[in-house]
């Protein structure tokens, strides 16, 4: 190869904060994908109305960033945002999708580190919202909700570290995984 490196770039998960694409105040599938081509990843997905993107970067985090100043700037809408891998997305979903209460669970995504899934203030706060933390990585958190259809961990891991959050229900990475995952 003559001293050349090859680098090998994974598939990544961008995740819109509070974004119901198409709907009233919220910003459009063009709108977002626009802003993703200004950040650099001009081959972006999107995946359902929720803000759920897929794309290839060198730095994934950079170009979320990026892509949330942009869609400011185009809509004048502030969204938050973060990445993280597909593998990891994977790795998650194979863990928790078989579980009886699979359709309960959601993932949360956030910028407050590693959460310790058994710390007593989480549990009493996620008590409190009618869910429990069942696993936590790093930047991420599953919980399950008593009821189905209840979306209770975004306010719940907010609290708990001060710093927004995005949740998906566990049945939507199922199915993005289903979509954007490599075969084994």
């Amino acid at each position: 190869m003559g001293g050349r490196s090859i680098l090998i770039v994974d598939d990544w998960v961008g995740l819109l904060r509070n974004v119901n694409q198409g709907q009233r105040g919220h910003p459009s599938t063009a709108d977002i994908l626009a802003a993703f081509a200004d950040a650099g990843a001009p081959d972006a997905v999107t995946f359902q109305s929720n803000g759920t993107v897929v794309f290839r970067a060198e730095d994934p985090a950079g170009v979320v960033a990026d892509a949330v100043r942009a869609l400011e700037a185009r809509t004048g809408l502030r969204r938050g945002g973060c990445a993280i891998p597909l593998s990891e997305i994977a790795r998650i979903v194979d863990v928790h999708a078989a579980q009886p209460d699979a359709t309960r669970r959601e993932v949360s995504f956030h910028a407050g580190g590693r959460i310790d899934p058994d710390d007593a203030e989480l549990a009493r706060v996620a008590a409190r919202r009618r869910c429990r933390v069942v696993d936590a990585g790093e930047g991420w958190v599953v919980s399950v909700n008593e009821r189905e259809g209840d979306g209770n961990a975004t306010p719940t891991i907010e609290e708990v570290t001060g710093e927004p959050a995005t949740s998906r229900g566990l049945p939507t990475l199922v199915r993005l995984v289903a979509r954007f995952g490599e075969p084994d």
